[in-house]
């Protein structure tokens, strides 16, 4: 069986202490934490398996809460539907599940499952203008959805250039992850995690990307090894 079909079996089987257990926890956790996320992995867990943050002595965000119980949802729809084809639709619909029910969901200015409204930068870096967001979008995914064989540069490739765009007014790093998952699943490549550690590694290797793809494919392919550590200790085989 293909890593995506046991996280299809274990999701539906609602199986605890599995590969689908891990992938929801800790990519959650990771992923929230990169963009200023104050839970810790145990209250990232509690949520997960309780609903519950468990005891703190520390005041919680609540929006930190409603985006790790959002994030949850991501990952299953990036598991449920990893077959499909890459869609402006499909991306739009992980970001309004991703916001949904967050502060920012309530400003007028934000476009919760819509493309940015205002300019924004990331890392102090310019990125495409509200008004040429779509067009861009358009052809980002006309370009890579034009090849049917996908490879993990491929998918880190469009990575770095939904980044660059960063279509959405916030939660673009996140999305860009989630779509990152999906496309490994699709194409039975191992997928991976960028941890805490990693950040730097990786928030580099995407300023960097035009004049060196090494640094940000070297911190991908770290990840992966990690990544691949978690698949030995569940028994599930890969090919690459």
């Amino acid at each position: 069986m293909t890593l995506l079909e046991i996280l299809l079996r274990e999701k539906e089987s609602k199986l605890s202490g599995g590969i689908y257990h891990k992938l929801q926890i800790d990519m959650t956790y990771n992923s929230n934490h990169i963009e200023g996320s104050c839970l810790t992995h145990d209250q990232t867990r509690y949520i997960f398996e309780t609903n519950t943050i468990g005891i703190t002595e520390t005041t919680v965000n609540v929006d930190d809460i409603v985006e790790t119980a959002n994030h949850f949802k991501c990952i299953d729809i990036v598991i449920e539907d990893a077959n499909q084809l890459l869609s402006e639709e499909f991306i739009k619909h992980l970001h309004d599940e991703l916001k949904r029910g967050t502060s920012d969901s309530r400003k007028d200015w934000f476009a919760v499952g819509e493309y940015k409204k205002l300019p924004n930068e990331v890392g102090g870096q310019e990125t495409t203008a509200p008004e040429n967001v779509a067009v861009r979008m358009s052809e980002l995914l006309k370009t890579y959805n034009s090849n049917a064989g996908k490879t993990l540069e491929d998918i880190v490739a469009f990575h770095e250039c939904f980044e660059s765009i960063h279509p959405f007014q916030d939660g673009n790093g996140r999305i860009g992850r989630l779509i990152m998952l999906k496309e490994c699943l699709r194409n039975d490549i191992v997928p991976f995690i960028i941890t805490e550690e990693l950040k730097q590694y990786y928030y580099r290797g995407l300023h960097e990307w035009h004049d060196e793809r090494g640094y940000l494919m070297d911190t991908c392919l770290t990840a992966q090894d990690q990544f691949k550590k978690v698949l030995d200790y569940f028994r599930i085989d890969y090919y690459n």
